[in-house]
Parts: structure tokens; sequence; C-alpha cells
């Protein structure tokens, strides 16, 4: 089935199991990786070329860890994607051409059946890979107190000196390293209220305070003081009323060291009603100004002169 050869692509790097689902997908192996070429620059990926499913070298198959990252990240926002990743130990049931067999993961983080010394209980998944040319490669991810960092470690060789592993422990480290040094922080609190106020015209209340429509959150590290974020607002100098509570009046956006981190809706903090007076006022002075009826307004005085 399906679900059993995507067990044997992603616990035992089965490179059949790639081809076989891409001709089943796309018809060929050569127009599957047109589509997973499209893909990968749908994502963003600016690194990356593929000329087979399953990784065996080529010349001109490459990628890059931020590109792996973007790609990881997409895929596993697929249900059951991590299911099949996070598996130690799978059964592939016997069919009319082979007996069940037993297979277990070649990710020494999940499991200590091939290798001890390397498993760690808060990783999840992803993928291991290796070929002469590009060492040994491991795309990781772990959770601890809710938070979830995805590694990826590249061109890693094993240590023949002590049998270390090192893709697995540089890992671990590189793991370790992101929940030690950084931390989820609020950046923009939505019941924000220091932003400067807006005029209002065509009422008797002079102006409107704004607040964000929500809060802005960001993995950062632990050195950097949210306060430090410059805001970039977009505002107007003045709005008419009628203003509405929560009406989107502007923007906010926040960058620091000229990277931006997110934007928010500046929303009014407060209803304001409109003078009718005020507003029949303006609309005959907005009348008036118009060049057609000045043309007009002169016609008539010529004529009565």
């Amino acid at each position: 089935s399906v679900q059993n050869l995507l067990y044997c692509m992603l616990v035992v790097s089965a490179n059949e199991a790639c081809n076989i689902l891409a001709e089943a997908v796309s018809g060929s192996v050569s127009a599957f990786v047109n589509a997973m070429n499209a893909k990968a620059k749908e994502l963003g990926c600016e690194n990356t070329h593929f000329v087979n499913p399953n990784g065996l070298h080529d010349p001109q198959h490459y990628t890059s860890a931020w590109d792996l990252y973007l790609i990881t990240a997409a895929a596993m926002q697929y249900d059951g994607f991590m299911t099949i990743c996070d598996t130690a130990h799978v059964v592939i049931p016997a069919t009319n051409m082979s007996e069940e067999r037993d297979y277990w993961t070649t990710n020494h983080l999940l499991s200590t059946w091939r290798v001890i010394g390397y498993r760690d209980t808060r990783a999840h998944g992803i993928k291991t890979g290796s070929t002469d040319d590009a060492g040994h490669c491991l795309v990781s991810s772990a959770t601890k107190n809710d938070r979830n960092l995805i590694a990826v470690v590249m061109g890693a060789a094993n240590y023949t000196e002590n049998k270390d592993v090192n893709y697995f422990t540089e890992s671990k480290r590189l793991l370790e390293f992101g929940f030690n040094n950084f931390s989820r922080q609020t950046i923009l609190d939505g019941s924000s209220l220091d932003f400067p106020e807006v005029s209002v015209t065509l009422s008797k209340t002079d102006y409107v305070t704004v607040r964000p429509a929500g809060s802005l959150s960001a993995t950062l590290p632990n050195d950097i003081d949210p306060a430090a974020f410059q805001r970039e607002l977009d505002l107007p100098e003045s709005v008419e009323a009628p203003v509405e509570e929560g009406q989107v009046l502007g923007t906010v956006t926040l960058t620091y060291n000229g990277q931006e981190y997110g934007k928010v809706d500046l929303v009014a903090n407060s209803s304001v009603e409109r003078s009718e007076l005020l507003y029949r006022l303006d609309r005959i002075q907005k009348f008036f100004d118009q060049l057609w009826v000045r043309i007009v307004l002169v016609v008539l005085a010529v004529l009565l002169v």
C-alpha cells in the first residue's frame, strides 16, 4: 500500500519506495522530479535542485540546510507525516512476494535498536540520509515545554577515533543550544495603547486612540529585549467620523536590525459619532470647492454685473 511504502521510505530509507511512489503520483520519475522542483520553488527554496526522488548522488542534485528546513516545516503540516517519521519500529505485512518484515528506524535519536547512546526522548523524527559525497545528514526535531525546534545537520562524517556518530551528537547539541538560548517572546502586546492618537474630523470629538488588533510573538535569542524592536507606523493624520470601535485605521510593522518580524492592524479603541451639522457644512464647502462650481459662479457674477 501507499502507507507501507511511505513507512519504508521514511523509516528505513528505501530508495525503491521513492521511485514507486513517484511513478504512482506523476506517471514517471522524471515528471515527479519536475513537480518536486516546482514545489521547492513555491516554498521559497533558492539553493535546491532535484534530479531524483531518493537523494542518490548526482552533481545537479543539491540543497541547503535552510531549504531543507523550509521543506520540512511544510511537510510537517500534513496529517500523518510526523506519525510516520516518528516511528521507531514498523512491521510491513506479508505479500504474495515476501514474508512479513520488521524494520527499525535509521534515526538513532528515536531508537537504541541499531546503536545505543544517542536516544533523546525529546526527539520527534525526522529523516536521516547519507552518501559518500554528501556525508551523513539528519533533519531532526524536538519538543520541550511546548516548544518545537527543527535542526538540520549536513555533511557530517563518523569519527573513527571514538566511533562517534556525530550527526546525531551534533543534532542534539544544536537542539539543546536552541532550547537554552532562545525563547518565545511577546514583541507586541494586543492591549498596548502607546500609539499616536488619530485626529477625527466632522465630530465634536477631536481624536481617537488606537490599539493593536492582536499580539505578536517571535522566537528570539534570550539576550534581545523586545523593547528594542522598531515600530514602523502606517497611520493617517486624520479620519472622518463616524468611526466604529475596532475599525482598522492603520498598521504597525515590527522590525529588528532591518528584519521584519510581523505586521499587525491598528484599530480604533472607541467609537466616535459624526456631527450632522459639521458633516453638512463640510459637504457644502466641498461642493463649492469644485472647479466647475467656481466657474459657474464666476460666469453668473459676470452676467449679474
